[in-house]
């Protein structure tokens, strides 16, 4: 008996010296990532997701995201269906969620039936008139509106839009636990190539690779910026930040000395297939044979052998560090031949993700 009272005595003393669980008090006023002053009266449990891409974001500060979802956007079914795949796997649940519009236009019928305390909507939803009358809607019937964003300027936004999903929804330990890795991270890319600021090579981002036309390449902004943190040079960077379409010509005449391919499972809108779910074998022929492309193939990147592609939807979620170290990896190997993506996943499967994230989400054509 006096040995049981001594291990409960223990333990109690343990768990008295636990750090205690941030709380969060409401009414609570933050500042959403479009500078709108919102107050949230309780804890939100019903929410409205505007994309089913912040799912994803969810995912990484809370063990069951499903169970907060009052109504939700279906794009990420649409495009990436092995995430969503995952995700009924692990919570059924999600199959019953209401659906309330397709990522760009929002049924007004579905969000009036129901009863949800918060909206969260992505950035590029709330520019659109459409998305405009969303709010007006949703604030007018009571329910406050966050604006997220992981996509427009990515490597500087993912971490305080992360800390302010925790503040939103009090899991504050667990965001600032997130966007502390994450910073960490990208740290250590920026802290490396100040002290190595010779140049790195010309790189070229191609946007959903396809024979029968060229091409769409990715300027300063975007997945783009991911380019300029290793030191590298866009060939695009006198386009608009967003890209646009240039010629063959332009490609050749440039020459990169890298070339990397952008886009999503099972080769929509391409012939390259890439991302969640996608077998690495799937994602390396795939590649293979969108360099075969005539003034593709003859390129210095291509002969060299330095092609690589990633899933075109890391400018959508905060999993874009992975991203950040691929780019570091491939373009500065000389640099960051400590750095590993792959390593990085595994950790954030292991101590953030609700649904592990599994697929070939980064590929090199030569396998590094």
């Amino acid at each position: 008996m006096i040995l049981r009272f001594a291990a409960l005595l223990a333990a109690a003393f343990l768990f008295a010296a636990l750090p205690a669980r941030a709380e969060i008090r409401y009414p609570l006023t933050v500042t959403d990532a479009v500078g709108r002053e919102v107050t949230i009266p309780a804890e939100p449990k019903a929410v409205l997701l505007g994309s089913g891409f912040n799912l994803v974001a969810l995912s990484l500060i809370h063990p069951d995201p499903v169970s907060l979802l009052a109504g939700w956007a279906n794009d990420i079914k649409g495009d990436n269906p092995a995430i969503y795949e995952r995700f009924r796997e692990k919570f059924p649940a999600i199959a019953k969620v209401p659906v309330i519009g397709d990522g760009i236009t929002v049924s007004f019928e579905a969000v009036l039936s129901l009863k949800a305390d918060l909206a969260i909507l992505a950035n590029w939803q709330a520019e659109t008139d459409l998305g405009k009358q969303a709010i007006a809607y949703l604030e007018q019937s009571g329910v406050p509106v966050v604006v997220v964003d992981f996509n427009s300027d990515a490597l500087e936004n993912t971490a305080d839009n992360m800390r302010l999903l925790g503040r939103v929804l009090n899991r504050e330990d667990e965001a600032d636990a997130f966007a502390d890795f994450y910073e960490a991270r990208l740290k250590r890319i920026r802290e490396r190539v100040a002290a190595h600021p010779e140049p790195g090579p010309t790189v070229v981002m191609d946007a959903f690779p396809n024979p029968e036309r060229c091409c769409f390449a990715y300027g300063t902004g975007g997945l783009g910026a991911f380019i300029a943190i290793t030191g590298s040079r866009n060939i695009a960077e006198s386009l608009p930040p967003q890209g646009g379409t240039v010629s063959a010509e332009f490609i050749v005449a440039a020459d990169p000395e890298v070339y990397i391919a952008t886009a999503s499972p099972g080769g929509i809108y391409s012939g390259f297939s890439v991302g969640p779910g996608v077998d690495p074998a799937e994602a390396r022929a795939s590649l293979a044979r969108a360099v075969e492309n005539p003034f593709l193939a003859n390129l210095k990147a291509v002969k060299n052998g330095r092609v690589h592609g990633l899933w075109n939807f890391f400018n959508a979620v905060p999993l874009n560090i992975l991203a950040a170290e691929a780019f570091a990896h491939w373009l500065r190997p000389e640099i960051f031949a400590d750095v590993d993506p792959d390593e990085t996943m595994k950790e954030i499967n292991t101590r953030f993700a609700a649904v592990p994230f599994e697929g070939a989400y980064w590929i090199s054509l030569s396998g590094q």
